[in-house]
């Protein structure tokens, strides 16, 4: 079973969708629990926690302290760093749990992780260019997006030390696991187009 960390900052708008999207994770029987390492929001953040059932714990430290934070309070054996914006597409279970069957049955489990395929809200040439870019850069560079999210055993993630502290902690730690280690599920995430700004957070 999984663990869900989503970074969160006065996401109430955000969130909402985000974790209705997880409820089939509940159903599935993939989803043990959801935390939302927040950085004091002022907003009803924690009310929507609060309801849905997450853990909420406040954070006065950056990004990547925030998230090695919250995959130890984390009681999955594999740990999904999504961002309060990243909307996961209907029938995500099913491929998250091939994937983690597969990788476990070949021993693999401590070595590879998966991201999802990006989907970008809205229509026109700008969204599809976008999610254009966005497969080229992983591809050629192995640099997924923060809003594609990172399955990772915990193991694997504490072994390359977590979340980096400092700018940019998930694109740091997708540098440090490599291209190659890094499969793309057929499962989409869906984000909003203003978030197409790369992989700086």
């Amino acid at each position: 079973m999984i663990s869900v960390i989503i970074p969160t900052k006065n996401s109430e708008r955000q969130l909402v969708l985000v974790l209705a999207a997880l409820v089939q994770g509940v159903t599935a029987g993939v989803l043990r629990d959801v935390i939302l390492a927040d950085a004091d929001s002022t907003d009803d953040t924690a009310a929507i926690a609060d309801a849905a059932g997450c853990t909420l714990f406040t954070s006065m430290h950056d990004m990547g302290v925030r998230l090695r934070q919250g995959a130890a309070m984390a009681r999955g054996r594999w740990l999904l760093f999504l961002q309060p914006n990243s909307i996961l597409e209907e029938g995500w279970p099913r491929e998250v749990s091939t994937f983690l069957e597969t990788v476990e049955r070949r021993g693999l489990g401590d070595r590879t992780v998966a991201t999802f395929r990006l989907s970008v809200d809205g229509y026109g040439f700008k969204p599809r260019f976008g999610e254009a870019v966005a497969a080229a850069r992983l591809a050629l560079l192995g640099l997924p997006q923060a809003g594609q999210g990172l399955l990772i055993s915990r193991k694997h993630y504490e072994r390359l030390g977590g979340h980096p502290s400092g700018v940019a902690p998930q694109k740091r730690l997708f540098s440090r696991i490599g291209r190659r280690r890094i499969h793309v599920l057929r499962a989409h995430v869906l984000l909003p187009e203003k978030a197409q700004r790369g992989v700086s957070e």
